[in-house]
């Protein structure tokens, strides 16, 4: 069966591969310029990440739902957390670099770049939040403090910490996307 508008999601769900074929043929050079904004200072990261995203997509369909969106918007979606997801990846690998092994010094500023381009993308996602469930998200994914310690430092209780936290993240995955993890 030929891969079309009307079908390429039912034969990606069926596991055919003309139904993924049609996303890269019609959606690759959306979800390219995504990545391409993404990881202007990793270049050499763009074809793999552009991999995982569609793997993603051959994965996760079922979580795609046609009545909360266009596939076009919930396809860049998984472009955008695969694109700082790799970002994240990149940053661990350039501080765990011996100091010893850099020959130029311009690492420093690819990683404030990158620490840059990741505190933006955090804000915005972070920008559908309450202030208070910001801070709360803040202190336990950003600072890695424990959820009763960030509740107690808040005034909030353990089980409120937790409701926060779930509705926080039915919220962002309401409006950027819901991707699972392999």
């Amino acid at each position: 069966m030929k891969a079309n508008g009307r079908n390429f999601i039912d034969l990606i769900k069926k596991q055919k591969e003309e139904g993924i074929l049609y996303v890269i043929e019609t959606y690759g050079g959306l979800l390219q310029s995504i990545v391409r904004k993404r990881l202007f200072t990793a270049p050499d990261r763009i074809e793999e990440c552009m991999n995982d995203i569609f793997l993603g997509i051959w994965q996760n369909i079922d979580s795609y739902d046609e009545t909360k969106g266009s596939f076009e918007g919930w396809a860049a979606g998984v472009a955008r957390l695969e694109a700082i997801d790799t970002l994240r990846r990149l940053r661990r690998e350039i501080r765990t670099v011996p100091i010893e092994d850099m020959e130029i010094p311009q690492e420093d500023v690819s990683l404030q770049l990158l620490d840059q381009e990741l505190s933006n993308e955090t804000e915005e996602i972070l920008g559908c939040l309450k202030p208070k469930d910001q801070e709360l998200f803040r202190r336990i994914f950003l600072n890695e403090e424990e959820p009763e310690e960030a509740g107690e430092a808040m005034g909030i209780s353990r089980d409120n910490v937790y409701v926060r936290i779930f509705r926080g993240k039915r919220k962002i995955r309401s409006k950027f996307g819901e991707r699972k993890r392999a």
